[in-house]
């Protein structure tokens, strides 16, 4: 057994309604843990009291030393703009002095209320169109200010950090071979395109997959801006595609479409599609290495690290140098 326990191991039920109850709320001791890797998230019972009725209230508790103080706070901030500007995403909830983020002990932690929801139907053309509209307006007011303290997405971070981090700690042999030479080429590649279009970095949501999209009632709500960063407005819309060319280029018109009705769209970004989704592979397999010490990951990820795994993963990565030296999608 390590002699380190990894920090969430502290996490215990009793500490996550010690937590809850500092704040001055009163837990009715029913803890449910909700799927997520990265922080720890509980879906947690609430007695009512004379300012809440008692709605469970999901409460996430940070990794510890993945953002500081400020980078958290910047994207609450950027939240609380959205939902003061109608635009449906799940904000932190604020306490009576205005305060998101709360400490106990080793942990910061926010309370989120409790949305439902399914994942919307992205063959749908109208769920695209609504989409775009509602991607355009929380581009509008990212684009009124820049994080100051958050990250942005770039080649450095995402592609030679990750690359190199892959290199040094799970590839030898044949494989890290054909991964180095592969991973030079594609981000020369990259860094080419990036260079080529200069694009407009903006807050994103920036990790705008279906998963972090709930639909209900004919609305789509916007969960989780963990991740937000500065990117290329592209970055909310191109893991909303799927398929075959074809398909993908129907669905990016209705986004697209909507999205003119509210912001100006760069049609130059489509170029940087295939570099954004590069970029995120080779952050995803970097990013389950460093997570690795973390408990829930080799239960989360049972096939990650085997010589079969980063055998698929040079595959897939030569599958995006095809596509990177393919023409864009274009929609006119």
């Amino acid at each position: 057994m390590s002699s380190n326990p990894h920090p969430f191991a502290q996490l215990s039920p009793e500490l996550v309604i010690d937590a809850v109850e500092s704040t001055g709320r009163l837990s009715d001791l029913r803890v449910f843990a909700l799927n997520s890797y990265e922080n720890r998230v509980y879906q947690i019972g609430i007695e009512p009291s004379i300012s809440e009725k008692g709605e469970p209230l999901i409460v996430k508790f940070y990794r510890p030393e993945r953002w500081s103080d400020a980078q958290i706070l910047e994207e609450h901030r950027f939240s609380q703009q959205l939902v003061d500007a109608e635009l449906p995403v799940v904000a932190p909830l604020r306490d009576d002095n205005g305060e998101t983020l709360f400490r106990f002990g080793d942990f910061r932690f926010s309370f989120f209320p409790r949305r439902g929801g399914q994942a919307p139907d992205l063959d749908n053309p109208d769920n695209q169109l609504m989409l775009g509209r509602q991607l355009a307006r929380m581009h509008a007011i990212g684009a009124t200010e820049n994080y100051q303290a958050r990250p942005a997405l770039d080649i450095k971070t995402f592609g030679y950090d990750s690359y190199h981090f892959v290199a040094e700690h799970c590839l030898s042999g044949d494989l890290l071979r054909a991964y180095s030479s592969l991973c030079e080429d594609l981000l020369k590649r990259i860094e080419k395109l990036f260079d080529d279009i200069q694009p407009k970095l903006i807050r994103t949501h920036s990790d705008c997959h279906v998963g972090n999209i709930l639909s209900r009632d004919q609305q789509c709500l916007f969960v989780d801006l963990d991740d937000s960063r500065m990117t290329p407005a592209i970055q909310d819309l191109w893991m909303l595609q799927s398929g075959e060319r074809h398909e993908r280029i129907a669905q990016l018109a209705e986004l697209i479409e909507g999205y003119g009705e509210f912001f100006d769209f760069d049609y130059r970004e489509l170029s940087l599609i295939e570099a954004l989704r590069t970029l995120r592979l080779m952050h995803f397999s970097a990013w389950l290495a460093r997570r690795w010490q973390d408990p829930a990951f080799p239960l989360g990820f049972p096939w990650f690290g085997s010589e079969r795994y980063w055998a698929d993963h040079i595959l897939e990565l030569r599958e995006q140098l095809f596509a990177l030296n393919e023409p864009p999608l274009r929609l006119f």
